[in-house]
């Protein structure tokens, strides 16, 4: 019981439609059965209950709250709402994500809208969910936040424009939330997922380029250095639930890749 006592909120809670399991849904399961009390935030609200649903047979305490990212008024609207729940907010772990679903291009295909629709959800999001989660954490002198990167923030062959630069824009923001909240007891750190095998990677690539799943799955997974395939969602909810546990009490500021040697590869 890892988490044992601890208040969480979890933004991105729910999935993509898809086979497996994303790393938002896996995170708030981990946190549920490591002792958290967990409010699983989506914007499809129908996503969040399915992710509820299954923490609460796992026997956690969750909730689901419908909010969207690029609406700053839900976030702070979840942020209050687990503080009406619970009394406070230990955790807060910022998962949302989008690239080709948001309609990211390479940079001569890619059109301002895009561009826009993008920033917003993968780092404006993130920001706003901060700004209202920070003051209850800076008044309890003490919280961990756990953002989501990604590899592509420093992987070179990266196609997708703004997907590259708000991961990147990530890793910074959360090196500047870290050093600015140490003296309030809070830490920051974020996770460099690699290549996953979730509903939002596979299957929506499958989707959009009219491949089968399993094509896409083994063109990812020969990409892979260890063990010659692609993590999953637990995987990075592992990684999540350390960097968000008193283990990590000292640890603030840090990029850990979950990628199975990926950066390692490239560097």
């Amino acid at each position: 019981m890892r988490l044992a006592g601890k208040i969480a909120v979890v933004v991105g809670a729910g999935q993509s439609p898809g086979e497996g399991i994303g790393n938002g849904r896996a995170t708030v399961l981990r946190f549920v059965q490591e002792g958290a009390a967990v409010l699983a935030v989506d914007r499809d609200l129908a996503a969040a209950e399915a992710t509820t649903s299954l923490a609460v047979k796992e026997g956690g305490a969750c909730a689901a709250f419908e909010a969207d990212v690029t609406r700053e008024a839900t976030l702070a609207a979840a942020m209050q709402e687990a503080v009406r729940r619970w009394g406070r907010i230990d955790i807060l772990h910022n998962n949302v994500g989008v690239s080709i679903g948001g309609g990211d291009k390479p940079l001569l295909e890619l059109t301002e809208e895009a561009f826009d629709r993008v920033s917003a959800i993968n780092i404006r999001g993130t920001i706003m969910a901060c700004k209202h989660a920070v003051p209850i954490m800076r008044q309890q002198r003490a919280g961990a936040i756990v953002n989501i990167s990604s590899v592509a923030a420093y992987e070179n062959t990266y196609p997708l424009i703004a997907y590259k630069a708000t991961k990147a824009a990530m890793v910074e923001f959360t090196k500047q939330l870290a050093f600015q909240n140490a003296e309030y007891g809070i830490r920051a750190n974020c996770i460099l997922p690699g290549l996953m095998n979730t509903p939002m990677a596979v299957d929506t690539r499958a989707r959009s380029s009219n491949r089968s799943r399993e094509e896409v799955a083994a063109e990812r997974d020969a990409k892979v250095p260890l063990r010659g395939r692609m993590g999953t969602g637990w995987d990075v909810a592992n990684a999540a639930l350390f960097l968000a546990s008193d283990e990590a009490n000292f640890i603030t500021g840090v990029a850990l890749p979950v990628d199975g040697g990926a950066l390692v590869k490239i560097g």
